[in-house]
């Protein structure tokens, strides 16, 4: 018998009302003759609520005390919804991570899934459980602690699951309809799409779309697990949502796929840093040591064995990249003239496989931005990607603009 795999968001079951609307979801995939695996999430701000609990109690809190708590918003929706399958007459059972057991690592608040063996779920489908419904973001580690994966995990769950069980396809319901060209709430033209390759996909959750979280798209990619983006809101049919698959089952490559955008970017300059070999890792070692997400990168040409290096990185990260610079220099690993924080500025991408092969692309956007009076101030490109920080003011300009340039509204 097949398998599918379906993981609901906390928007989707963020009341028993809503948990139901989602079993009926469940029921019809089990009507269709598919054993299903549910992944669900805790219910919409009850994570949120249980991290501020454990802040107010304990700021400097041990980190496997607060996997605990913070797990446990997903056990109450598991044990729901799996009690309304079976108030449907459908055996169903709920499961937390250590009862699978998901094996993790022992990063507490960031674990990696080590192994996610298939006996125990395997057996009581073999005794006639139709759906398993499993406590996402959570697992267990080598210790035999509760452990969690990091904000959104519960995405990175349900592909693993997927990716174990050889499920057919892993659903992710959520509170959009699918992958769109760009964010609707800015361009009312934004496009939804019916199928994205998995690096578009990777590139734009790395870029700051929302729908999907980075490190399920990359788990996805490296298994070949399809992922069907789609709503919970919704009614549902073979036609529903977008399908996010290897680059080969797309018809054709569209240039651009997609406008992402990260309105909550800083720009860091360091100014008169010594030109020498090693300077680079001086400086982002203890930034990395800090923790800080460190992403576009730019050194201008020397003069007279000075030089300006300027990078991004969130917003929020701004003081702590700040300590970590100042006492690099205190420390005399580093030496520069001053630091300057801009915090008022945005990150504007493009991203389409179809760059590969095709010329002229940077140009088109670069005169697309210079035409709507849009100051570049950092560009940074890969293959498939180009990006952009600008003055944040003129981002939905740029984001607007850009998914005109490249006719993102129309079809094919």
């Amino acid at each position: 018998m097949s398998l599918l795999v379906m993981k609901f968001g906390g928007t989707s079951v963020a009341d028993p009302a809503r948990i139901r609307a989602a079993a009926d979801k469940v029921a019809a995939e089990v009507g269709r003759g598919h054993n299903v695996i549910v992944v669900v999430s805790a219910m919409a701000g009850r994570t949120n609520e249980l991290v501020n609990w454990v802040s107010g109690i304990a700021p400097f809190y041990d980190a496997r005390e607060y996997d605990a708590v913070v797990s446990s918003g997903e056990n109450v929706t598991a044990g729901l919804m799996a009690l309304t399958l079976q108030q449907m007459e459908i055996p169903a059972r709920s499961w937390q991570g250590w009862q699978v057991p998901l094996r993790t690592t022992s990063a507490h608040g960031a674990a990696r899934i080590v192994e996610i063996p298939r006996a125990n779920i395997d057996a009581k489908f073999a005794e006639g459980m139709r759906v398993a419904v499993i406590a996402g973001f959570q697992g267990i580690s080598p210790e035999g602690r509760i452990t969690t994966l990091g904000r959104g995990g519960s995405d990175t769950s349900a592909v693993a699951f997927a990716a174990a069980f050889g499920a057919i396809r892993c659903d992710i319901y959520t509170d959009v309809d699918g992958v769109y060209t760009t964010d609707p709430r800015i361009s009312r033209r934004a496009r939804k799409l019916d199928r994205i390759a998995f690096e578009e996909m990777l590139e734009l959750a790395s870029l700051g779309a929302k729908v999907l979280q980075t490190r399920s798209v990359e788990l996805a990619m490296r298994y070949g697990v399809p992922l069907r983006v789609l709503s919970s809101f919704e009614p549902t049919d073979d036609t529903s949502g977008t399908i996010v698959c290897a680059e080969e089952e797309l018809m054709e490559s569209r240039v651009v796929a997609g406008v992402a955008h990260s309105r909550d970017e800083a720009k860091m300059t360091l100014m008169g840093v010594q030109d020498r070999p090693g300077i680079a890792a001086a400086i982002f070692g203890p930034l990395a040591e800090g923790h800080v997400n460190v992403d576009m990168i730019v050194q201008n040409i020397s003069e007279d064995g000075r030089t300006d290096m300027t990078f991004s990185c969130p917003v929020d990260q701004v003081p702590r990249a700040g300590r970590a610079l100042r006492a690099a220099q205190e420390a005399g690993a580093i030496a520069f003239e001053a630091l300057v924080a801009d915090t008022e500025v945005a990150k504007v991408s493009i991203v389409g496989i179809g760059m590969r092969s095709q010329a002229g692309v940077a140009a088109r956007m670069f005169r697309t931005l210079a035409e709507e009076g849009v100051n570049i101030k950092v560009i940074t490109t890969s293959e498939i990607k180009i990006s952009v920080l600008i003055d944040r003011k003129y981002m939905e300009l740029a984001v607007q603009a850009l998914h005109d340039a490249f006719e993102l509204h129309a079809a094919g």
